[in-house]
Formats: C-alpha cells, sequence, structure tokens
C-alpha cells in the first residue's frame, strides 16, 4: 500500500511531535530524579535537626526513667537473690563434694563408713558458699557493659526517616505515573515505507 505524500508529510509530522515528547519527558524525568535527590537531602536535614533531638528528648523524659529503674531493680535482684542463692547451692555442692571426698579416703585406708561431722561440712558449705559469692559479686561488677551503639531512641529516628523517605518517594511516583498517556514507546515511530 502506498502513502500519498500528504499522509507521509502528516507522519513525519507526528513522528517530530512524538520525538519532541520524547525528550521533554526525558527532561521532566531527570527534573523528577533532581527533586528527589534534594527531598532526600532535605528529609536527612530535617530528621538530624528535629526529628533525632526530639525522639531523643521523648526517649530521655518519657522512656529512659523507667528503663534506668528496671536496670538498677534487675542488678538488685542479681546481687541480693541470685547472687547469694547461686552462692549458697555451690558451697552446699562443695561441701557434699568433701564429705564425699573423705568418706573415700576413709574407706582406702580401711577406717570404714562413719556418719559424717555435720557441723564441719556445715561451716565448709558456708565458707564455700561465700566464697562463691564474693566471687560471683565481683565478676558481676566487672561485667556492666558500656553502652554502645544507638538506643532506641536512634532506632525510633532512623524508623521515621524511612518512612519519610517512603511517603516523599510514593509521592512522585504517583506524581509520574498519572501521566501515563504522554509516555512514548522506547521505539521512535516510523513512517511507513512509500
Amino acid at each position: 500500500m502506498s502513502l500519498n505524500r500528504k499522509r507521509k508529510k502528516e507522519l513525519r509530522k507526528l513522528q517530530v511531535q512524538a520525538n519532541n515528547l520524547w525528550e521533554s519527558q526525558q527532561v521532566l524525568v531527570s527534573e523528577a530524579a533532581n527533586v528527589a535527590r534534594e527531598a532526600t537531602r532535605q528529609l536527612g536535614h530535617l530528621n538530624r535537626e528535629h526529628v533525632i533531638p526530639g525522639v531523643q528528648a521523648g526517649y530521655s523524659k518519657y522512656a529512659a526513667p523507667y528503663v534506668d529503674k528496671s536496670m538498677q531493680f534487675s542488678k538488685q535482684v542479681l546481687a541480693d537473690r541470685v547472687v547469694p542463692t547461686a552462692g549458697a547451692v555451690v558451697g552446699s555442692a562443695l561441701s557434699v563434694w568433701d564429705a564425699a571426698n573423705d568418706t573415700r579416703a576413709r574407706l582406702a585406708s580401711g577406717g570404714g563408713l562413719s556418719m559424717p561431722d555435720s557441723a564441719k561440712y556445715a561451716k565448709l558449705a558456708d565458707k564455700y558458699g561465700a566464697q562463691t559469692t564474693k566471687k560471683l559479686a565481683q565478676k558481676l561488677t566487672v561485667l556492666d557493659p558500656p553502652k554502645q551503639g544507638i538506643g532506641a531512641g536512634g532506632v525510633i529516628a532512623i524508623i521515621l526517616g524511612v518512612a519519610a523517605a517512603v511517603g516523599v518517594l510514593y509521592a512522585a511516583w504517583q506524581t509520574l505515573r498519572a501521566d501515563d498517556e504522554l509516555w512514548v514507546a522506547d521505539d521512535p515511530l516510523r513512517a511507513p515505507d512509500a
């Protein structure tokens, strides 16, 4: 099928218009990318200047006292209840071990079986328990770790920053997506051969 000159001229004109539209769309996309980069940069500034200090202030005002109280309470329970109990258990176990060793030594020497001296082993159990409690308490005071990394406020600030960035990107995407009909295919329009 052959096209007359008028149709060929109209098709070439349409092709030029499509190429111009394509170029303007490319400019629009690059400007949208620049706007998104600038929005990300401004979001970072906003995050550093307003969000993070606000979250840190809120954390220190509302959550930090409860976290500190719970840490003090757990340290107190550990120092006053767990360590002495563990020391008593270890001391009792060691005194039983000593009683077993004494009995084994008596049997090996031919002394036979006799009732162990309970007062002696109770004294040993108290001694071993006190020693173990002292050692555990010393190790626990050394184990207080220094604070490292970001706290709960930092995590909350990061989450808020990511949510804001996603919101900006979604708005940019919706803006660009709304002009679906203006986009031109990657293949340039060609006029049919005459």
